[in-house]
Order: structure tokens, then sequence, then C-alpha cells
């Protein structure tokens, strides 16, 4: 009882005086027989009794003349941390790798860090001064952020983690396998001024305090240290500054460029939007050389800054690390280079061309499905919109465009190519898993959206695309060769530490002093997060075992699943029919046992229908489902726990839960349905079809209508079915365009086994140069005539369908 109080207080409590006055009450205490009586008590048995994670300190640095606080811990003692967790001993790499998909060893794969060309060339070079090295690959990651809503306030954190754990782990928040590493000063230098003089002040602390926290990596990277995992082996461990993970500000400040250039490479700024100017990464030894010129005298060294491209930076923090190149170590950043950069650009780009008022009627008249979020107030009024929903829309974007009418009636050819183009580089570029065959696939899809971006300058839209964010995508190909594929070093998952480590610890403040308040209240959460997987070992009394890690790859694995009971028990045949809109049910269940009873047979379609009249139903109802959902499988061995990864919904109108005299509109989704020769890539072998009912029929009719070595599987599905796919998708968009099934003016229909249906599909309803006004997100299944099969709304649909 002691414990588990002081973990909920800690964890899921109120604030600290909330909770003493709990404790205050009379009796409170005594009852729960606990050894603390307050909230200071607790604080100081979690301060002296429990271990936990390196100690912030607090030190001054001085910057042109005055003091600022930096808060750190000791990298190495962090580095230490996360190499010795016991959670992570089953998954460290100690060694790069090459992967490869043949046997000839010509295609090779890249996914976690250990596959990229760095971790092979670098081990090469620490061999031939340090032989037996491990490399344990430092990754570095910033981001000022706003702490408060109101009154401004922010903190600038940075977080550290390694290349030895898997990325899958490394990407999951629950699994702390980051580290705050330090609160640096968050001051303008109002003080100051001069503007210039204010910059280059801001960008010399910026660089002293990363400089003062990274320090002890120089020798550690040189000599190494002995360094014991969670398995208790020891071994000698190099840690090497090896990617910088940031926005484009953060970049630009790291490696001391200026605005509008490119972090990266010396191309000029006024041809960022070219897609065939080359370029250098820029020269680390000539600007190590100009750095070093600070010694001979101010003008001179400002002179040599400005000649090799950099801005005059007092010993900058990646300077002295070994093996270090913050030139490349600069990463691609899909939340904030491409979601928070040129799709919101894009966004404005189309509201132009298209029109907001059209773009918001096709938004509110998608069709509902697992992977789509309904914008019922439209997509283009939307502010401050987070990278989240930059995603969401994503998923339907190129959708909204087909068919759109454009300014002086200007063909949409090039407009839904670049728009194609842009969307198939933001999907490509997140694969988890890349070969040199999808990373052509992804230059050429960098190459359509160049090809016809010029329609934006047609429209009046744009005048040039020297965006430093459009830019940066021509190092997307070389970034995954040298440092594995983008989900290695994404932004996106410094985000939720944000809230974790920076905005939660400044609420648990009293708002004075904050930093120094944060730093222990984190402190004190880790020692409660440490003790209490350390009192879960003890009670277990195991040793958890995992499965070998496996390489990553694009495969898709998922687990179909249903509910243990039926939604309904016994819904009858005139309720299929009404309710549920399964006109033809009896007959269409008729000629599925007809089937079954004659599988030998090649049956006729007059004979079929001829058997099928003759067969009698002992049953006037069935038991109905209502969802069928596909769960993701832990494939790779990391424990990751189930979770729903797609559904399909088959649901008549019902009344609402929350509102008594509020209707819910029914929902049947579109599903993919392989015929038994589907691939895992290609239409070929499936087929689009709207599922109406999911049943099972009881075991005793079952054996009634069915022969005894071809008892039917225990859930089937009434489906309505769309036309096979075309040969070829539209050469516009690349989406497939499909209608119904209509034989004499009747939808055609059949039964199968649920088993058959992959995943759920979502259909664009191809709306014309005009959106019908009567068309609603609830009758346009049924409304319209022709839809184009969407294949951005996950990954998995853009590797099939595409």
């Amino acid at each position: 009882m002691d414990w588990e109080i002081a973990q909920w207080a800690k964890l899921r409590g109120p604030s600290s005086t909330a909770f003493s006055d709990l404790l205050s009450i009379r009796g409170v205490s005594e009852c729960l027989d606990l050894s603390y009586k307050n909230s200071r008590e607790l604080n100081v048995i979690i301060d002296k009794q429990l271990p936990g994670r390196p100690t912030f300190r607090r030190e001054q640095i001085i910057v042109a003349g005055e003091a600022f606080d930096i808060y750190y811990r000791d990298v190495l003692e962090c580095i230490k941390a996360l190499y010795g967790d016991p959670d992570f001993a089953d998954y460290l790499v100690f060694a790069p790798e090459r992967h490869y998909t043949d046997d000839d060893e010509t295609v090779q794969l890249y996914s976690d860090m250990h596959t990229g060309k760095w971790w092979w060339n670098t081990q090469k070079k620490l061999d031939k001064q340090r032989p037996g090295a491990t490399i344990v690959p430092v990754i570095i990651s910033t981001d000022k952020t706003q702490v408060t809503m109101f009154r401004n306030k922010t903190a600038y954190p940075v977080y550290l983690t390694i290349g030895n754990i898997p990325k899958d782990i490394r990407r999951k928040p629950s699994r702390r396998a980051h580290v705050l590493l330090a609160y640096l000063p968050t001051t303008r230098l109002e003080h100051i001024t001069n503007k210039a003089s204010r910059r280059r002040s801001v960008v010399n602390l910026y660089h002293a305090c990363m400089a003062r926290v990274l320090s002890p990596l120089e020798k550690a990277g040189f000599d190494g240290l002995a360094m014991c995992s969670g398995d208790g082996i020891l071994r000698r461990c190099h840690p090497l500054f090896a990617c910088f993970v940031g926005d484009y500000p953060e970049q630009v400040l790291a490696t001391a460029v200026k605005t509008t250039e490119c972090p990266k490479c010396d191309i000029p700024p006024d041809e960022l939007e070219s897609s065939t100017t080359p370029f250098e990464i820029r020269d680390l030894h000539a600007i190590l050389d100009a750095l070093a010129t600070i010694d001979v005298g101010d003008l001179e060294f400002v002179q040599a800054c400005r000649d090799a491209g950099i801005k005059p930076v007092v010993h900058p923090f990646w300077e002295r690390l070994p093996y270090a190149n913050i030139f490349q170590a600069v990463t691609p950043n899909i939340l904030h280079q491409l979601y928070q950069g040129l799709v919101k650009h894009l966004l404005g780009w189309l509201a132009q061309a298209c029109g907001p008022n059209e773009i918001d009627a096709r938004c509110r008249r998608f069709p509902p499905n697992h992977h789509i979020r309904l914008f019922m107030k439209g997509i283009t009024g939307l502010s401050r919109i987070s990278g989240t929903e930059h995603a969401q829309i994503c998923c339907f974007l190129l959708g909204v465009i087909i068919d759109a009418r454009l300014p002086g009636n200007m063909s949409s050819t090039r407009l839904l190519r670049a728009v194609r183009g842009l969307l198939d580089f933001l999907y490509l570029a997140q694969y988890p898993c890349h070969s040199s065959e999808t990373l052509s696939l992804l230059d050429e899809a960098l190459v359509l959206f160049h090809d016809n971006k010029e329609i934006f300058i047609d429209l009046g839209i744009r005048n040039h695309f020297n965006l430093p964010k459009l830019h940066t995508t021509r190092h997307y190909v070389s970034m995954i060769h040298f440092f594995g594929t983008t989900d290695n070093y994404n932004t996106e998952y410094t985000e939720q530490l944000h809230i974790d480590l920076a905005k939660d610890a400044y609420r648990a403040t009293n708002r004075k002093d904050e930093f120094m308040q944060m730093t222990q209240w984190l402190e004190r959460k880790e020692k409660i997060v440490r003790h209490a997987k350390f009192i879960h070992w003890r009670l277990h009394n195991d040793v958890p075992h995992h499965p070998s890690p496996q390489p990553a790859s694009l495969s898709f694995d998922r687990t179909q699943t249903l509910a243990k009971h039926p939604s309904a028990k016994a819904v009858s045949f005139r309720t299929l029919i009404s309710d549920y809109g399964a006109t033809y049910f009896r007959e269409a269940l008729a000629r599925y046992i007809v089937q079954q009873n004659h599988l030998d047979e090649s049956l006729s379609r007059s004979r079929l229908e001829a058997l099928a009249a003759n067969v009698h139903l002992p049953f006037h109802s069935v038991a109905v489902y209502h969802k069928i959902k596909w769960l993701s499988v832990d494939t790779r061995g990391h424990g990751d726990p189930l979770a729903t990864v797609d559904s399909v919904h088959v649901m008549p109108c019902r009344t609402s839960t929350c509102r008594k005299n509020d209707a819910l509109p029914a929902r049947f989704d579109t599903a993919l349905i392989n015929n038994g020769t589907g691939q895992s890539v290609g239409v070929e072998g499936y087929r689009v079809g709207q599922i109406r009912a999911i049943f099972s029929i009881r075991e005793r009719d079952a054996q009634f209508l069915f022969p005894p070595t071809h008892q039917p599987p225990k859930h089937l599905a009434y489906v309505e079915w769309f036309k096979p796919f075309p040969s070829t998708p539209d050469s516009r968009h690349g989406m497939y365009k499909i209608t119904r099934s209509v034989r004499s003016g009747e939808r055609l229909a059949s039964i199968i086994p649920v088993s058959n249906i992959v995943r759920s599909i979502h259909l664009i309803p191809k709306f014309g140069p005009v959106a019908p006004r009567h068309w609603t997100s609830n009758n346009v299944l049924e409304e319209c005539d022709a839809f184009f099969v969407n294949c951005y709304i996950d990954r998995h649909s853009f590797v099939t369908l595409r």
C-alpha cells in the first residue's frame, strides 16, 4: 500500500499541495499505514533511497560578459544509462550490418541505423586506430517549445538517444529510450539593441551551452570507455556524435549557416528550386580551417568564415568532436520539412487554384473510413494545423482536386501530377525499409513534382520555388543511404517528449525558479518509473524472453478479428433487407450453399440459379456482427502491444447512446476482397465490395446445409460488388476508377468468407467540376455512380494499390 500510494501520487495523482492536504485529514495516513505524512516527506524518501538516471546540475555560461543558467546532465552517464538499461539488453546492436534481398547481394536494404553507410564507414576508420571498438552513435535533438498557452513562456530541451537501440523502440516515448539531456537558456537577449549583435550573441550562446554539454564526448570518442550493457557484458565503447535532429531554424543554428541557405550543401539560395543544379556537401575541413583563424584576429576570422559560407561563431559545439561532420549529421525531418512545410504550402496553393468553397464542399462529402478523418467544416479555414492534421488531410488531398475546375478552364493534368508526385514522395520517404529499387521510386516521385510544378506559376500562385524545405528533398536518398530510413530521426517523436518532459514538468512548478523545480520533478518521476519496473521484476521473478529481433521489411502482418459475441443474436431476413440493404440475402445464401455442395463441378449460371431455387433454409434469422478489426502483429519481437490498424463497420441506422433523440446514420464500409490469387503488391486478384452484413450460421444448421467435408467458416459476409479493377490506373493521378457491378438494373451480390476481406478501402466520389450539394457523407456511396480507389489512406494501401 505504501508504494502504490507513492506511485499514484507521483505519476497520476494531484498536485503536491493537494496530496499533502489529503494526508493531513485526520486518520487518513494512519489508516493507510504510510511511512510519510506529506509530499515533502515522500520527496525525501524518493531523493535518498531510490536510484534513477543521472541528476541535473546547474551551471552558468558567460557570453558577451553576461551569465546564463544551463541545466544539464553528464552526457556520458546518460549514454551509459541507456546502453546499460536491462529493458534494451535483448535488442541492442553493436556492429554495422549490410542486408540484401537477393543471394547475389545486388539489392541492398536500408532500415535501422546500423544498416546505413555512416556506421560502416566510421567503424572502418575507428578500427584502423583502435581495433575492437564498439560504436555508440549519439543522436541529439533540440527544439524550443512553448510550455504555456499564454504569457509566451518557453523551454529549450535537448534530448539524447543512441543508435544501438532499434528505431521501433526509440520512436515510442513509452519505452523511455530518450533522455532529457539539458535545458538551454531561452533568453532573447532583448537588452542588446543592435539586431546584428543580438543575433550573433544568440548563436554564440547556443553553441557555448551545447559545447559545455557535449564536451565529454571528445575524449570518450577518441579513447573509448568501458561500458556494460544490460546483459552484463563489458565492451570498449566509443560514443560518437552521429545525428542532429531538428527543424530548419535549429539546423541553421547548429550548422551556423545563413537563413535561406541549405544547412547541408553549397547550392546557391537562388537555385534551391532546381532539381538539376549540382551541389556538394559543405567542406568541413575548409570550415574548420576558417574557425581556426579566431586566434589571428577578429577581422580575419569574420572574413574567413564568410568565405567558408558560415557565420562567425566562436567555437561551435561540433568543432572538436571526433569523427563528427555536422553537415552530414543534419538529418531529414518528415514532420517539419514535409508535413509542416511543403504540405502546408501545398494546401494554400490548392485553395487558390480550386477555390476554398469547392474544396471544403468536397471534404464534407467523403464516405467514412477507419483511416479518414471527416473535416465537416472543411480544411481551408483551419488555423494552426498540427502535423497529425496535415497527415490526415494528405489521406484524401489528391481526391479533392480531381475534376476540379481551374481558373480560365486550364487543364488540371499538371496540377494532378504535381500533387501526386509530392504525395508519392511523402509516402515513399516514410517507408520503414528501403531498397535501391524503392529509392529510385523516391527520385521518380520528386522528378514528377518538379516536371509539373510550373502549373502554380502559370496560375499566378507562385513566382518561384526557392524554398529550403523543397530543396532538402534532394538529400533524402543520400541520407537514407547514410543513416537508414527517416523513421530513425523524426522530430515527431520529440513532440510527444515535449509534453512529458517540458510542459507537464512546467505545470508541476509554482512558476518561480521553474527550471530547478522541473528538473527535480523529472528526476523523481524517473526514479518512480524505474522502481516500478524493479518491483515488477522481483514479484514475477522471471527473466523476460524476447524472440530474436527480425530485420525490418515492407511486409504488413496483421490479424483479422471479430467480437467474441455477435452484435445482434437474431436478425431476421426481412430486417437484413430493410435495415441493412442486403436486398438479395436469401438468394445469395442459397447460391453459396449450392456452390459449397458442388465444389467439384463447374456450374453454369442457369444451373446455379435452378439449384439455388430448390434450397430450403431451416432458419429465418442469423447472428450479425457490426465490425471487423485488424490488429498489428509484433513481427520484430520488440514486445509491442496489439493495436487496431484497420476496421470495417457494417451497422444499420440506430439511436445514439448519448442523445436518445438523435439517430446515428447507417454505415456500410467498402473493403478490398481477395479472390484467392491476390499478392502483396498490385490489384490483380482483388476486387472492391461494399459489406452489407456480417453474419454466422448456427452449427446445427450448417451441418444440415453443407457437406461434412466442406463446413463453412464461422463468419460470412454479404457483399455488393464493384466491377473489377481496370488494367491501368488513370495516368494523371494514378488512381483506379471503378463503378458498381449491375445486371438488369440490380446490384450484383454474393456471400463470401470474412477471411477473404483483406482490409478496408476508401472510395473517392467522382464529383465532376462541382460537387453535387445533395450528396452527403452518409449517402454518397448510394448517390454516386463512379469512384476512384484511394491509395493514400495508409502505407499498406499505398504499397498495394500504387
